[in-house]
């Protein structure tokens, strides 16, 4: 059972390859959120999950979280024994490495361990993902996809994620790997959906349905509800995407966003953004006429 009263945590949401050995910022931003408590680190997705719980082990002991707990899944059977959901009792976050995405989903997606995750998350704990593990943490996730700049119809994978973040679907590596593309693609095929591209040392950290960016990169927001045009659903496979009046915030640290507005908080109205672009577009206008009468003259 999920709890009926929901005093929601946090989620930092990494883009992958976090500073494990320097200032390690956004990890002491997980060590912040945990306040003291124990912290499970989840390999699910990994093929070399020793080596994964090793690194974040050595990681979190300079930051004196030294109460760790190691959970992986081999396959989608073991999450019905009890040893393995008592892992999650009793804890104040989980933290999720990379890997493969779709290892995590399809393993503990609708099972006790899901369900005990929402639990912690709902109760005030901290939900930290990195790559893999950010993918995962919308309600629904890119699992394939080119990294070539534009996006090429049918090109594209998805599946649902663990649902902790509405409304939102997340990609990760992004300026590193090119994924301009791939997530315009995505925001296409689903208009409503909000798309989050979060570059390398880089994270979201959530509260509510606000988010603020930590690390030293940027992170891409594509909203799609002003989209005019695509031709997503007319094309033939392997057509190039088009997109009209497609909406991209870039924001860097500091910069916060609101999901429910789904504009950056510090920034104007969209009625200002509006009235900017007629302004932008009439003074071309009045520019061309004056090169006419110019041309004219002479």
């Amino acid at each position: 059972m999920r709890t009926s009263k929901k005093n929601l945590g946090t989620l930092i949401i990494i883009g992958g390859h976090e500073d494990k050995e320097g200032e390690c910022v956004i990890l002491k931003e997980v060590a912040k959120y945990l306040k003291n408590g124990p912290l499970v680190i989840a390999t699910v997705a990994s093929k070399e999950p020793e080596d994964y719980f090793a690194d974040y082990q050595k990681a979190f002991a300079k930051l004196n979280i030294t109460d760790l707990t190691h959970l992986y899944i081999h396959d989608r059977a073991e999450t019905a024994d009890e040893a393995k959901i008592k892992q999650l009792d009793n804890v104040n976050g989980i933290f999720f490495s990379g890997g493969d995405q779709l290892r995590i989903s399809s393993q503990i997606g609708d099972t006790p361990f899901e369900t005990r995750i929402h639990e912690i998350y709902e109760s005030g704990g901290v939900i930290a993902g990195t790559s893999a593990g950010a993918s995962v943490m919308g309600e629904t996730m890119l699992i394939k996809g080119s990294n070539s700049e534009s996006h090429r119809i049918g090109d594209l994978h998805l599946a649902p994620g663990l649902r902790l973040i509405r409304n939102v679907i997340i990609d990760q590596h992004f300026a590193e790997r090119g994924r301009i593309g791939r997530l315009l693609g995505a925001v296409a095929l689903n208009p409503r959906i909000l798309g989050i591209g979060i570059d390398e040392d880089t994270a979201i950290v959530v509260k509510g349905r606000e988010f603020c960016v930590l690390g030293k990169g940027a992170v891409y927001v594509v909203e799609g509800a002003s989209v005019t045009y695509s031709n997503i659903a007319e094309a033939e496979h392997k057509r190039t995407l088009s997109m009209f009046d497609v909406r991209l915030h870039i924001l860097s640290q500091g910069d916060c966003f609101s999901l429910d507005k789904r504009r950056p908080i510090s920034s104007g109205s969209l009625e200002k953004s509006v009235l900017l672009e007629k302004q932008a577009a009439e003074e071309i206008r009045i520019s061309k006429q004056k090169d006419r009468k110019t041309g004219r003259r002479k």
